[in-house]
């Protein structure tokens, strides 16, 4: 790509376009479209070197507006968050697929060169995850179709809309099924947050209060591979400049216990928890894990840095995070 072509993000007042924003001006890109549904102050991260829209990508008009002269595209726009939203949320998940048509629609019309979609692990057959022993899900295992519902079904569905945008028009689509990203700059309270930042606002929280309780959702057997941010957005890179046509995992295979991860978490803040287990709060499946095969063989890479060295990372941010906004007296473990 020549370093003047317009990149757009869509999403990118979230975490992963946060991110991938700001890693494509560092790289040098000059013309970074960032656009995100969010008012500027709840964005995650703001690039003032970007081009930053406020757009509800819902409606095709702003989709036309955020696509224009665009060279290439990456569509993570979702209305979406952790296992507790999903699950009780599936409606408004499902809605998602407006975002999706109205992109893809408006890539086509302006001419892009190349269009990614950030699919998700949720795609994957639920038959298949349903033992902690889980084995790890190669791509095949999304057919025959039996997605999580509502969120995994839209993100089914509009795979498919990018595969046949390519097979009737022509368009380059990229699709990523990301697995569970981590990192700093995210959400980490208020009900959309994933495992890892839920992890290290309780233990900081329990910390704080000196309670030295936390709840888990689950029995903590459940199982599942998390990706370091700085993974994720290598990967995409690589998959969106590749000749690679399917869809690919994007995760980590090391596979943990969220008990193991609370174990993680409680090294990292150097103290230890009385666990709590709240069985009938949302859990999603029983397991998950990413097969890396197929990645390997295509891009001779795969995601591989260690979850205790990200975790590390992550908790710290969010301690900071917590330190602003409540003012407590917790102090992060070296």
């Amino acid at each position: 790509m020549k370093k003047d072509q317009l990149i757009v993000v869509a999403g990118g007042g979230g975490f992963i376009g946060g991110h991938l924003v700001g890693a494509m001006l560092q790289r040098g890109f000059t013309q970074v479209r960032s656009v995100d549904i969010k008012p500027f102050d709840e964005w995650y991260q703001v690039h003032d070197a970007s081009d930053n829209l406020q757009l509800d990508l819902r409606l095709k008009d702003n989709c036309v507006r955020a696509c224009d002269g665009a060279g290439e595209i990456y569509q993570l726009a979702a209305d979406m968050g952790g296992m507790g939203f999903i699950e009780n949320n599936k409606a408004l998940c499902m809605l998602s697929v407006l975002i999706n048509t109205h992109m893809i629609m408006a890539a086509r019309d302006a001419g892009v060169t190349r269009y990614f979609y950030s699919s998700s692990a949720c795609v994957y057959n639920q038959d298949k995850q349903t033992s902690e022993d889980v084995v790890a899900l190669k791509e095949a295992d999304a057919y025959p179709a039996d997605a999580e519902d509502g969120y995994g079904w839209e993100k089914l569905f509009s795979e498919r809309m990018c595969r046949h945008f390519t097979e009737d028009y022509g368009l380059i689509c990229r699709v990523a099924r990301f697995h569970n990203v981590y990192g700093p700059d995210g959400t980490w309270e208020g009900g959309r947050e994933k495992a890892p930042a839920a992890i290290c606002r309780k233990v900081i929280e329990a910390k704080a209060a000196g309670t030295h309780d936390i709840e888990i959702w689950g029995d903590g057997k459940q199982t599942r591979s998390f990706m370091w941010i700085d993974d994720c957005l290598k990967g995409v890179d690589m998959l969106m400049h590749s000749e690679v046509e399917v869809p690919l995992n994007l995760g980590s295979n090391e596979l943990v216990t969220i008990n193991q991860l609370v174990d993680i978490v409680e090294e990292i803040a150097g103290i230890t928890l009385k666990r709590h287990y709240n069985l009938d709060a949302p859990k999603g499946v029983n397991g998950r894990n990413s097969d890396n095969t197929l990645i390997k063989q295509y891009l001779g890479w795969e995601p591989d840095t260690r979850l205790r060295d990200g975790m590390a990372r992550t908790y710290a941010w969010i301690h900071d995070e917590y330190m602003a906004k409540y003012g407590t007296g917790v102090t992060t473990a070296s």
